[in-house]
């Protein structure tokens, strides 16, 4: 069994929630995002955020606006929407219950 495999799947079931736990609280550009989810360890390329983000805003639960950038072109800057904070909220609620169920299994095995 490829342990390194396993590993990635969990990271990118979990890379949604990140996103919008780091877009919760401030607006963020794609490097921004990127920077953040590397000092956490959860190693991520533009390649894998760029659909990600994408998705996100055509399902509504994020959307961006341009602002002038003094190092070359207009940057997009992402934010959760409305509808993105209750998606976040439910998510929270998730995972909350899951990592009581690991908790719960960890504890009692």
């Amino acid at each position: 069994m490829d342990i390194e495999n396993i590993k990635s799947q969990m990271r990118k079931g979990l890379l949604e929630y990140c996103v919008l736990l780091i877009l919760n609280d401030k607006e963020a550009y794609v490097s921004d995002i990127i920077n953040i989810l590397q000092k956490t360890d959860l190693i991520v390329v533009e390649g894998t955020l760029y659909p990600l983000l994408t998705r996100l805003k055509n399902d509504n639960l994020l959307s961006y606006q341009w602002a002038e950038s003094n190092q070359g072109p207009p940057r997009k800057y992402y934010k959760l929407t409305e509808q993105g904070v209750k998606f976040l909220a439910e998510l929270e609620k998730s995972w909350n219950n899951i990592s009581n169920s690991i908790n719960q299994l960890k504890n009692n095995g």
